[in-house]
């Protein structure tokens, strides 16, 4: 439902607009001046302002501002009584859509009112291809049995309206995938919300989902949405979701249930329709033996899971995470880097990444930034994977070599520098004679 916003400080006027609009179906409130349309801008969503442009002491050009500077895409209609050329070409200016003259009839006012919602539409949807767009330039790349797995479970969950819970371990694009998902489904037109349940405190949080009423506690000046009123038709996407504190989790749970909720300081059920996507790096079945998560929420969270593999479990993916991150960071510094010499690129495959690809992607950056040629050589990574000892073991597989491998090489090299004499490479070793001899017979080196 289109919401409209209609400002009149004169009260007939404003009751038939009123009527008029919401007999075509509209939602509509109302404001009886510049100050009170304000603060209604700055606590619930709008599609479209029709406003008296002559008001005091704020009168509508302010309100046209100040609904162009939260959201460019709200449409405005500036109405007055006292039309003039100058006021017209300053509220066009503004941004507004259009300027009415009182009075007007109403068949002019459904016609504007009907261009104008269209116009935001558009303006929408050309918005939501843009991030469609972006979106897929942050795909979820790679070629591991892995990857292709989670994007085919992407496409599958996408067309249902299933919850989904995504597990895995920081770093590895879970919220990248809670974003796939509703850009694939039939909620795209509509809002994706994330919020990071670990970043609040159980007061902030319930504010921040459910929203407050005017006076709910000290400093809630004005009426304020919540986020799960805010993505009413689209989807959240609750990160950490195992740090959500016990009653919270037993609110969120009456939300699924109910589809419905209540705002802190309120009393009126609001119906909600949204689409839930939870992520966390934690072990929620354990969570639950604890007694620290609830197993009802969890059974309600978790209808569709998909779990995001760590990066050390998809070495082969890593060549193509780079090449995208660095072609990634040309786009934005403008420079023209080409590629990793092999010699890097093979220490980059090797290293297990702790911080999954959000590690990569930062040793890409950095790496970059620093980079004196356009073919990024050893030389330039970091310490600690210049320090890995890898060798190839097929054309395109390469590893760390093992503890005893390692061993093997050492010793080979200090019986090479004391041209074989064991009892001098065993003291430069810390070992005895008896010792380096069972090493040797062990690992079968050439004495």
């Amino acid at each position: 439902m289109d919401r409209i916003l209609v400002v009149e400080d004169e009260q007939i006027s404003l009751k038939t607009l009123r009527t008029l609009l919401r007999r075509e179906g509209y939602g509509v409130a109302t404001a009886s001046g510049g100050e009170e349309a304000i603060r209604h801008l700055e606590s619930a969503p709008v599609d479209l302002v029709l406003t008296d442009l002559v008001m005091s002491p704020v009168d509508g050009l302010a309100v046209l501002t100040r609904a162009k500077e939260k959201d460019p895409e709200i449409q405005v209609i500036v109405m007055t009584g006292y039309a003039s050329v100058t006021t017209a070409i300053e509220a066009m200016k503004k941004g507004a859509f259009h300027y009415l003259q009182k009075p007007f009839p109403p068949d002019e006012v459904r016609h504007l009112v009907r261009l104008a919602l269209e116009k935001r539409r558009l303006r929408t949807e050309v918005a939501d291809l843009k991030q469609q767009v972006t979106m897929n330039e942050s795909r979820i790349l790679g070629d591991s049995p892995q990857i292709v797995t989670v994007r085919r479970m992407v496409r599958q969950v996408a067309e249902m309206d299933s919850n989904v819970m995504i597990t895995g371990a920081s770093g590895t694009g879970k919220e990248l995938v809670a974003s796939a998902i509703h850009y694939l489904s039939r909620r795209k037109a509509h809002k994706f919300l994330p919020i990071n349940c670990a970043s609040f405190t159980e007061d902030l949080l319930a504010n921040e989902l459910f929203g407050h009423e005017k006076d709910a506690f000290t400093g809630a000046t004005s009426m304020r949405c919540g986020l799960l009123e805010a993505a009413d038709g689209g989807t959240i996407f609750f990160d950490e979701v195992g740090d959500m504190p016990l009653t919270m989790q037993a609110k969120l749970l009456r939300v699924i249930q109910e589809r419905e909720l209540i705002r802190v300081g309120g009393s009126r059920p609001i119906r909600i329709d949204v689409r839930i996507i939870s992520a966390t790096n934690k072990d929620l079945k354990q969570a639950m033996n604890y007694g620290n998560f609830r197993e009802d929420l969890y059974y309600r969270l978790n209808v569709v899971p998909i779990a995001m593999p760590s990066l050390a479990e998809r070495h082969e993916d890593i060549p193509l995470l780079a090449g995208h991150f660095l072609n990634r960071f040309n786009r934005r510094a403008g420079t023209s880097l080409v590629g990793f010499a092999p010699e890097a690129m093979k220490l980059l495959s090797a290293y297990n990444y702790p911080g999954n690809i959000r590690e990569l992607e930062n040793i890409v950056e950095r790496v970059a930034s620093l980079s004196r040629s356009e073919i990024i050589g050893v030389e330039a990574l970091p310490d600690d994977l210049k320090e890995l000892d890898v060798y190839t073991v097929g054309p395109d597989t390469l590893r760390l070599k093992t503890l005893r491998e390692v061993e093997e090489d050492y010793i080979q090299e200090v019986l090479a520098h004391c041209h074989h004499n064991k009892s001098r490479a065993a003291e430069i070793l810390g070992i005895n004679r008896v010792s380096l001899h069972r090493k040797l017979k062990r690992t079968q080196i050439t004495e």
